[in-house]
């Protein structure tokens, strides 16, 4: 252990005393590893008695003799008052040994002064050295030494009483500031909290979660998630460019629908039928936003929109939003994809072009009461055939319940299953064909282009309710994004591309901006150039996903903690003699539990909650046995 400046390693010391005998003795005071012990015996080594009473033998060199004794206990080495200003004065301008500075301080020379001149000595304020040549310090470090120390000592009782109020969950102003290091752990900025530790907490994004919520610094129902991403909390703030005065295919003279969510407000795709030719119109975003500009660059570093309860957060300025969003203005510019199946429910005679287009909103369910009706009939039949089609090649339907989590400016938390509309259907095959006819035509004209694709599950689905959609899910593999074309299990197609939601997600704004470089024969981004796009946005990809669905989580659990007396209904879906797995419905929750009993698969149990752990992003619930 090593001393003060000027002062060497403690053990190193070997005291050259102005005493008649000043090696070891029985009973004498030495230094030992910077504390004071007692000699009780000698030989080829010593044996000393420590602090405590505890025995230990070491090696002569091992240890310092401060006083040659007798010394019974070391408890007689009491606090010493002394004079150590005016010994300051007297050594200042010369040097002296430990026995003088003794006499000096104190006025004699016995274990106990011997003991507290040393630790004069140790501190290192007023005196510098070792026992045989101790001198004086400077009286300008001595007065930087006691500020600092002074300083220490008020940091120090700051702290103490930092963490009485933390404890007391009374804090005062200025304690907020210390708490952003808390801050920076709940939202996973950091991995290790001095104040967590001191509160003698595990250090982890939790635990700093519950205390910054206890104390108020955060607000009960602060939803961390989007932090603990790494996501941006507000809207791209960038200049949006005047729209280019490009040639495009006028399809004004056809009925286009976009067809949404109620409430939604980015549509970016549209669907025609003129004939038995069916027309998805997309938002022509690559119009306006070129590869590598300011809105590329910023669009890529988001990745895609983040739809919170909350709100939305999005990947593109929303002034974009509103000059090209389908439906929003009279007229609206758009890249539009054409294609007609053939009997067997194959795409062909795909055509590609920037457009103009009219477009009018309607919602899913108002569309679901005009199936009957022209256009509806025709594309509920179009897209029921190509629906048939995927689901020959194994594409993959798991119904399981679906919630719209929706956070109103007074803060009211509204809980919506999704319908299982046939319009949305539809829609969403729509899409899907709009998806497989850019691949197909960018494959034939050789445009680099990401292709989404998923690997097929080990087992086929098997029809056995909500248990077995429930498992089934569990087999299948993620989707990936690549350059390389394969095809996507889940869908049921040999070749796709997502290509319908350039508003919202990067990538299918880099397949627009290949598709209208080669419509407008500019040169296109290489396999290369799209590989890295694919890498950079992966991560934030990843991210965005995992903040919406603990969001919507987050949301939920607050929702059953405003209102205790939940009841309702959990499908069982897994079960063993221990735990059980529900899927709750009206949330779109799994929870597990303990019944009395085993039930059977798809049962169901009437449920209760019994605990939210917000922090710990959980919620227990009591079952039927139990109520």
């Amino acid at each position: 252990m090593s001393g003060p400046a000027g002062v060497p390693p403690l053990k190193s010391i070997l005291c050259e005393y102005p005493m008649a005998d000043h090696s070891p003795r029985q009973d004498c005071l030495v230094l030992y590893k910077s504390r004071p012990a007692i000699v009780t015996g000698i030989g080829e080594k010593i044996d000393i008695q420590l602090e405590g009473g505890k025995q230990k033998r070491v090696r002569p060199k091992d240890i310092s003799v401060l006083h040659p004794g007798p010394l019974v206990t070391l408890l007689d080495l009491q606090p010493e008052q002394g004079e150590v200003e005016e010994a300051w004065e007297l050594v200042s301008d010369s040097t002296t040994h430990l026995q003088e500075l003794a006499e000096l301080v104190y006025g004699v020379f016995t274990p106990s002064t011997a003991w507290a001149a040393w630790q004069l000595v140790s501190e290192g304020i007023h005196f510098q050295g070792i026992p045989n040549k101790i001198a004086a310090r400077s009286s300008e470090r001595i007065a930087a030494d006691i500020a600092e120390r002074e300083e220490r000592e008020r940091a120090a009782r700051e702290w103490d009483g930092f963490i009485k109020r933390l404890n007391g969950r009374m804090l005062q102003a200025g304690d907020r500031e210390r708490l952003k290091e808390v801050e920076r752990l709940a939202l996973r900025l950091s991995e290790h909290s001095r104040i967590l530790k001191a509160l003698g907490r595990q250090e982890d994004p939790v635990n700093a979660h519950r205390l910054l919520v206890s104390v108020g610094y955060w607000a009960a129902d602060f939803n961390p998630w989007p932090g603990r991403g790494g996501l941006p909390a507000g809207n791209p703030a960038i200049v949006v460019p005047e729209l280019p005065e490009d040639a495009r295919l006028d399809l004004t003279h056809l009925d286009a629908f976009a067809i949404d969510d109620e409430g939604s407000d980015d549509p970016d795709d549209a669907v025609s039928l003129d004939g038995d030719r069916i027309w998805v119109h997309v938002a022509d975003v690559a119009a306006l936003v070129a590869p590598d500009s300011g809105l590329d660059l910023e669009a890529r570093a988001r990745a895609a929109n983040l739809y919170l309860p909350e709100g939305i957060t999005h990947m593109l300025p929303p002034p974009l939003t509103e000059r090209l969003g389908l439906g929003l203005q009279s007229r609206s510019p758009a890249l539009s994809i054409g294609f007609r199946l053939n009997d067997a429910a194959d795409l062909e005679d795909i055509q590609i072009a920037a457009s103009w287009v009219r477009v009018s909103r309607h919602s899913y369910a108002d569309v679901d009461k005009r199936l009957a009706d022209a256009p509806f009939a025709g594309l509920l039949q179009l897209t029921g055939r190509f629906r048939e089609r995927r689901l020959r090649a194994g594409a993959v339907r798991i119904d399981l319940p679906e919630v719209s989590v929706r956070l109103s400016r007074e803060g009211e938390i509204d809980i919506r299953p999704m319908q299982r509309l046939d319009s949305r259907e539809m829609v969403m095959d729509s899409m899907l064909m709009a998806g497989e006819a850019v691949a197909r035509y960018a494959l034939s004209s050789g445009i680099p282009i990401p292709f989404a694709t998923q690997p097929s599950p080990a087992q086929p689905q098997q029809d056995g309710g909500l248990a077995s959609m429930f498992a089934y899910r569990r087999q299948l593999k993620p989707s990936h994004i690549t350059t390389l074309e394969a095809p996507h299990a889940g869908l049921g197609l040999e070749v796709y591309s997502r290509a319908t939601s350039p508003l919202r997600r990067y990538l299918d704004l880099v397949t627009h901006q290949q598709l209208r470089a080669h419509l407008r024969g500019d040169p296109l981004l290489s396999l290369e150039m799209i590989s890295q796009r694919i890498a950079e946005t992966e991560r934030v990809t990843r991210a965005v996903r995992r903040a919406e669905r603990e969001s919507n989580l987050h949301w939920k659990l607050i929702y059953l903690q405003r209102n205790p007396e939940w009841r309702g209904r959990g499908v069982v879906v897994e079960a063993d003699d221990r735990r059980v797995t529900v899927v709750i419905p009206e949330l779109a929750m799994e929870a597990r539990l303990r019944p009395g009993r085993k039930p059977p698969l798809n049962s169901e149990l009437r449920l209760a909650v019994r605990e939210v752990d917000l922090a710990g992003q959980v919620a227990r619930f009591r079952s039927k046995d139990h109520l």
